[in-house]
């Protein structure tokens, strides 16, 4: 019965690590979707490498700063116990590579290629991986000293703060050395639209997440014998009500109907293990409301030319879902309990902290070292023709 528990145990991350590598087409396909078509290509190639990238960094570096594990043993320790150590690490890897992922889609049309990557290695192999460390697996003894100081530990089932605030405030801190798209904010203080390239893969990109977010939330118990329905349910109400409050506010615009079910599944990973779904519901519809006026605010009033909106998507909904946990998973308000706001407003605030330290770190050394922006001609001809040589539909087919 151990062996078929083991066995059990490992396909059930296993199907949770292919879940969640699945978002990445997502991501991928919401960038594309969302940037002009000369940048479209770049959009898919960032996406993909930036996850080979990461794969090595996490592999050789990353696990091993956050949960003290190093590969470098024989292939029959490896399978021990049907490798589930093995396919743990893909799970959390790909936790780790919706990092530079989610950056990916702040820098979106101006960024360089090169710095992106070496700025992916650091991040997924270091700064995640502490800050993952800590909420995660116990590291450094913060986590037993909010127990002693607030009676309960930072609460992240899924990664609203360790996975999706640390990314979008990173993104936040790119975005400002970067600087905003050529031509987005004029000296008048009149804007270009610079609109979505394509609005069906931006929807398509949208779907593909949520669904993988099923595997992101509910596999994030990691043993079948921890699988809890709960969790479904709570990511489904969530992403319901951030949906509809994103097309309320938005009056009805596709790219806040289609971010909106995102901004709810952000903000519910924390506690969708705690809440009851009413809690969630909330939760969620408080996100949806968050992404709509902050992402106006920072593109219209406060001129952060985030192209995603990737800080208030992950960054704001990110930290508002760790906060919300220490509310809505109160025993009072309807949750199992085991939770303190004290503890999580630390957590998150924490999360925060060290996301901006490290992404000001990061991106400020690349910009000083080797620069961080396409030439303004490189920017003007597109991504796509500048560093991949074709565009997404090139316009005829050489003959001969």
């Amino acid at each position: 019965m151990d062996q078929v528990k083991q066995g059990t145990d490992a396909l059930f991350i296993l199907l949770g690590a292919i879940m969640v590598l699945a978002m990445h087409a997502g991501f991928a396909f919401l960038e594309l979707g969302t940037v002009r078509k000369k940048n479209q290509v770049n959009a898919l190639v960032k996406i993909l490498v930036d996850f080979a990238v990461s794969t090595i960094a996490y592999f050789f570096v990353g696990y091993g700063v956050a949960y003290g594990v190093s590969f470098f043993t024989g292939a029959e320790t490896l399978a021990a116990k049907n490798g589930f150590e093995l396919v743990k690490f893909f799970f959390l890897l790909t936790f780790a590579a919706a990092i530079p992922a989610i950056v990916s889609g702040g820098i979106a049309e101006r960024a360089r290629f090169g710095p992106q990557l070496i700025a992916t290695a650091v991040l997924v192999g270091l700064v995640y991986p502490l800050f993952e460390g800590v909420a995660w697996n116990q590291r450094f003894g913060i986590q037993a000293w909010l127990k002693a100081t607030t009676g309960a530990e930072f609460h992240d089932f899924a990664g609203s703060v360790v996975v999706h605030a640390v990314g979008g405030w990173i993104g936040l801190a790119a975005v400002l050395l970067l600087g905003a798209r050529g031509g987005r904010y004029r000296k008048d203080g009149a804007m270009s639209a610079h609109p979505p390239s394509s609005i069906p893969f931006l929807a398509l990109g949208a779907w593909v997440l949520a669904v993988g977010w099923f595997g992101f939330n509910v596999m994030s118990a990691q043993t079948i014998d921890k699988i809890s329905g709960l969790v479904a349910v709570n990511s489904l109400m969530a992403m319901v009500g951030g949906t509809l409050v994103a097309v309320l506010m938005g009056k009805n615009d596709p790219g806040f109907a289609y971010n909106g079910p995102l901004a709810g599944l952000v903000a519910v990973c924390a506690g969708s293990d705690v809440m009851h779904p009413v809690g969630a519901l909330v939760t969620g519809c408080v996100a949806g409301a968050i992404f709509v006026a902050l992402f106006t605010l920072t593109q219209n009033r406060w001129k952060i030319d985030d192209v995603l909106g990737v800080w208030p998507l992950h960054g704001l909904c990110g930290a508002w879902g760790g906060l919300a946990c220490g509310i809505f998973g109160l025993q009072s308000m309807g949750g199992l309990g085991g939770v303190n706001f004290a503890a999580q407003a630390v957590g998150t605030l924490m999360g925060v902290g060290w996301a901006l330290v490290g992404g000001f770190a990061v991106y400020g050394t690349l910009k000083a070292v080797l620069g961080l922006r396409l030439t303004p001609e490189e920017e003007y001809e597109g991504a796509d023709l500048s560093i991949h040589k074709i565009g997404a539909t090139p316009e005829r087919e050489v003959s001969w």
